[in-house]
Formats: structure tokens, sequence, C-alpha cells
């Protein structure tokens, strides 16, 4: 532990370490000293009013700090290191050296190491400033937003201690109760103010308190950091390592709470006698909060009707432009598609179309045929991100889900229409490739080369792109057996795209197998669609369309492979600002062409598989009957060949 590897920790153990020395002095200042130590940080499992509390706080706006249960508060920095037992673990306390700052504490290489977060302000004119906090390297906007970098990213915290990140250690008790039994007296108005300020509003609660929280006017350094507001500016920050659902799971390094049990509410222990001097409840009316400098509030007397008709306000006003982060928005449950191809125009095709028209296939033909992969392969990902909610995310779109990114939508129940409209773009976009092979009725190398265009664009999505739901999508129209099974096809393509048949068999065709088994990831600097194509097949099984067992299905590997997708799931859902951020630098300077664009539409698709009146049928009903048609394409194009 003496040796230390960062300059930085040396400063944070040396003021901590005076710290620690107070702490040694036992006084009798009404409950002033708290021993600090495992011991008495080990308690019994939190009373239900405790975890009522904790859940309240993981309900905040997920830009106030209290939301995310890696934040541990005030606790000593000899609890938080009794807390973080495998490497990787980490926790974020209270700096007990630099009032309002914050440490970051984890596990590495049998060490614990004491990393203080440095904030700095940054003024951009006169009345707005920025605040930026930062490890050693990259600034961000916020805390849970460095936090779910380093997460995410498994970067180095430092270039000294090369120190990793992965595993939060939870907290298992309210900020309210640590925040009362970790700090003297003195900073007891403090707390209560904090506690007003915090009250998480609810518009459809008649009891709730609005309010709007304030800054202070020091410059620069001077201004002091609450964790109620960490970052204002960025509302939609998520947490990496927690759900803000109900209570937290106990995890194995949050048993290491409870597990020696001696318990901080114990009558004998001067901590009792000082909370006892707390109210905790203080007094107020209920009313409009007017938010005035320093902090301080004015509450305001209202009747019921009153409030009711401040809180809700006209039925046309904007819930957006409220300004305070702790309002809390219940999501919207969808149950209409993203899809409404029976309202859908398109150059390509007439108002009203049949299935398969020979005049708009040969058009895609033509388009597919001239089309760069590269360019293919951008037009596909811009429309998957689209709709998956990864780019062009609105603030009301946001509001609406309860989320910042449909990364983490798709793992929520409420988000079940997003994981169908993916799955129907999914199957569609296979067969429509399957269609424009199965429906070229030209020679054999004509269609030799066409797999070759779609090995191309698998590649480009692949590769290039990091896109892999568009990777997954272009490879089942390549394995489907009414395309698999073309044996002249595929010998002509070994004979005459050589590098293509290899890429295909040597490449691409393993490292989706190793997706779908758990085995293989994309790097995430790179990746702008995860594969997110397993977990929608689990999720929504009944809906999803095609033959063969999945790799879970099968008994020697089921149970494994599922609880890799799972865990592949909560790290998705973590990491939607990554995957917007590489979608948005992929994708910079990309100008749309207008053809091109038409035919990766699932709107266009839709309509040219199905017809403008059979577009918005039954799903399976459509897929099942369309399968039988490309049976039949295939078995007129080799009628007497061997399954691929």
């Amino acid at each position: 532990m003496e040796q230390l590897r960062d300059g930085r920790w040396l400063s944070v153990r040396c003021r901590e370490k005076e710290i620690r020395g107070r702490f040694t002095k036992v006084t009798n200042c009404g409950g002033e000293y708290v021993k600090f130590s495992k011991e008495m940080f080990s308690l019994e499992p939190p009373s239900e009013k405790m975890k009522k509390q904790l859940e309240e706080e993981l309900r905040l706006s997920h830009s106030n700090l209290k939301s995310h249960a890696w934040y541990h508060g005030p606790i000593p920095w000899e609890v938080s290191e009794s807390l973080l037992v495998n490497g990787g673990d980490f926790l974020l306390r209270d700096s007990k050296s630099i009032k309002g700052g914050f440490v970051l504490t984890c596990r590495w290489e049998q060490e614990t190491i004491h990393l203080p977060i440095r904030k700095t302000v940054i003024q951009a004119a006169e009345a707005n400033s920025r605040t930026k906090y930062s490890l050693e390297g990259e600034a961000f906007d916020s805390i849970p937003d460095l936090v779910h970098y380093y997460v995410g990213s498994r970067a180095a915290l430092t270039l000294r201690s090369r120190a990793q990140i992965n595993q939060p250690v939870n907290r298992r008790l309210p900020l309210s109760f640590l925040e009362t039994a970790f700090r003297g007296p003195s900073n007891q108005r403090e707390l209560k103010e904090d506690r007003m300020r915090d009250k998480l509003v609810c518009p459809s609660s008649p009891s709730s308190l609005q309010h709007k929280t304030t800054g202070t006017d020091g410059k620069h350094d001077s201004s002091t950091l609450s964790p109620a507001g960490v970052s204002s500016h960025t509302p939609q920050s998520r947490s990496p390592c927690c759900s803000r659902a109900a209570i937290v799971a106990p995890s194995p390094s949050l048993s290491n709470l409870s597990d020696n049990a001696q318990s901080l509410t114990s009558s004998s222990c001067p901590l009792h006698r000082s909370r006892l001097n707390v109210p905790s409840n203080p007094p107020f009316h209920q009313g409009l909060a007017s938010p005035i400098k320093d902090g301080y509030t004015e509450l305001y007397p209202q009747s019921y009707v009153e409030r009711l008709q401040t809180d809700e306000g006209p039925l046309n006003a904007d819930p957006l432009s409220l300004k305070d982060g702790n309002v809390f928005f219940s999501p919207v449950v969808e149950t209409v598609s993203y899809f409404k191809p029976r309202m859908y125009h398109s150059p390509l095709m007439p108002k009203e179309n049949k299935p398969l028209e020979v005049s708009i296939l040969r058009k895609v033909k033509e388009l597919l045929a001239e089309v760069d992969p590269r360019i293919a392969a951008k037009h596909i990902t811009k429309t998957d991100c689209m709709v998956a909610r990864i780019l062009e995310v609105t603030p009301e779109m946001k509001s609406k889900m309860g989320v910042g990114s449909g990364m983490e939508l798709l793992t929520l129940p409420h988000g079940q229409q997003l994981r169908l409209d993916l799955l129907e773009r999914f199957q569609t976009m296979a067969t429509m490739l399957a269609v424009n092979v199965l429906g070229c009725t030209g020679t054999t190398e004509e269609r030799a080369a066409l797999l070759h265009k779609i090995i191309q664009i698998a590649a480009e999505l692949k590769t290039t792109l990091g896109n892999m739901f568009g990777f997954a999508a272009v490879m089942r129209a390549l394995e489907l057996p009414q395309v698999s099974r073309l044996e002249q096809t595929w010998t002509t393509l070994r004979q005459r795209h050589t590098e293509g048949a290899i890429l295909y068999e040597k490449t691409l065709r393993p490292f989706l197998k190793g997706l779908n088994d758990g085995r293989e990831s994309c790097p995430l600097s790179s990746t702008t669609f995860p594969h997110v194509l397993p977990l929608l097949t689990l999720l929504e099984k009944s809906s999803a369309v095609g033959d063969g067992t999945e790799p879970w299905e099968t008994a020697e590997v089921g149970v494994e492979v599922v609880m890799l997708h799972l865990a592949a799931a909560r790290t998705m859902a973590q990491l939607g600002g990554i995957y917007c951020s590489n979608s948005e630098g992929r994708l910079r300077g990309f100008q749309e062409q207008e053809g091109v664009k038409e035919i990766f539409l699932t709107d266009f698709q839709m309509r040219l598989l199905w017809g403008s009146r059979g577009a918005e049928e039954n799903q399976v009903l459509r897929y099942s009957k369309f399968d039988q048609v490309l049976t039949a394409l295939s078995n007129r194009l080799e009628q007497a060949t061997r399954r691929h």
C-alpha cells in the first residue's frame, strides 16, 4: 500500500491521514466522534424504511449523483477500502480533504487506490460557465459520464496506476443515513437543506414539493459541488453500473457490507445520540419553491388545486421546458410500430404496388450492382441506428422512453415495440437481399457477382462501420437455405471472386458464429451498433422468425450462452452514449444518395416484398408464406442441387 503509483493519490492519502488522526481522538460532543472501522460499518440488513429511502434516491434524475448506487457519499476511506474485494471493484465517495470534491476508490492488483477527481470550471461567458471532471486525461461534463467511460472502455484510470474499473460496489443504505452517520453535527443544517433540495417531485403526487436547485455565486474553483447537482448540463447521463429500479440487488461485493454485523444504530453508540437531535422530517409547508441565491428556498403555501395547476400547467405545455432536473416523467409504453409502409411514398415505386413487382425489382437490382459496398454499408448503418434510437434521439424521445438511449430501452419491459421493430427490420433486410439473388434470372455469373457484392457489404458493416446488427442481417440473407443450396452459384463465386469466397468462409461466417455463441465481440471503440439479435430473440421468442435452433437451445451450452448474452445486454444498456459517439464519428460527412437510401429503408422493403396492401398484415403469416415463395424461386434456379 505504501508503494504509491500516482502523485495525486499520494496527496489525497496524506490529507486523509491527517483527518484519520482526528478521528482517533475520542470526544463526547454528542456524537461528533465516529470510530470508522469495518466492524462499525458492517450492518444488519437495512430496515424497510431505509430500503424505501434508498429506492427514492435511486429514482432521482440520472443527472443527480445520488441516483447512482456506486456513489457512497461521505464514507471514510477506511470503510471504502473494506468494501472493495476483487480487482476492478470501485466506488465513488466524498473527499474528506477537499470540500465538494470526490474520490474514485478502486481495487487493482491487490491494492486499493484512491484517485481524486479534478474539477475545472470553464468560464465561457460572463454569466455562463461549464464544469469539467477528469482523472488525468480526458475531461467530461459530469461524473457519471466519467465513470461510464472508464467502465465501458476499460481504459486505464491513470498512466501510472494502470488501474481499470469494471465492477461497481453498490450501497445498500440511503445517503441520508450515511450522511447522518459519518458527518458531525456541524453539518446537520447543510444536510437538511440538501434533503429539501433533493426531494423527488412526482407530477402525479399531490404531496410533492416542486423546486429548482440554485447554484453558487463563486467563480472558478470556489464553487462547491453537492451530490445533488453534479452536472446540470448532461441530464441524460446514465449510470453504467446499476438499474434505477426498486432496491439494488445485493452482489458478491455488497455482501461484505452485512457479513460482519454490528449495527450503527445500537443504543450504546454515540452516533445514536447525535441522530436524536436531527429531525428526520423537517417541518415545512407544501408549496412551490422559489429559488434564491446561495441555495436558500422560500416556500409559499398553496391550496391543493393551485398546486396541481402549477405542477401540471396548461395541457399544451412542454414538460421538457421545466428546468428542474429532479422532475420525473413516466415513460410512454409504445404500441405502434415505427414502420408505416401504407403511408410510405417513394420515387422508386407507385402509390399502390403489388408484391415483387418486376419493374421495382429491376431498379433495386441495378442500384445494388452499381453502389459501392462502403456507401451501401453506411446507408444501412445510419438507418439501423435511427431505428434503434442510437442516432438523432431528441429530448422529447428520451422523455417518452424514460432513458437516454435505445440500447437501454431494449432491455426494459416497455421496450417491446422497439424490439419487435428491430426484428422486423432484421428479417425484412435479409429477405429483400435474398429475393434479389433468387430473383436474378440471368446467368450464374450475374448471381455470383451479386453474392460477391453482398459479401463485401457484410465485410464493410463488420470492419469499417462496426454495425453488428446490419452485419448479422446481411449474413442471414447469405445463410438462408434457399440461397446456400445454390451449388452452381457458389461454385462460380469461388472461381470468379475467390477472395470474396475466402472472406466469407474463413472470416465472416466464423465471426458471426462466435457472436451468436457469445465467444466473440467487437471492440467497443469501433462499435456503432452491438450484436443485439440474441437479446431480441431471447426476449421476443414468440415473434422471432427463423428456421433452426439458436445456440442456447442445445443442451450442451444452453445456459452458459444465455448467461453470456444477458451479461452482454447489461453492458450494452450502459454504453448507449458511446455507440452514439462512434456512429456519429463513422458517419461524419456522409452524404446520402436518394435511390440507395430508399432500398435500405424498411418501409420500402416491406412494400416491395408484400405490396401496399399486405405490408402490415400479421408478421408470422407474412414470413411463412414468403418462405414458400423463396423456396419456389430457389428450385426454379437450380432444381437438382445439393445443399451448400
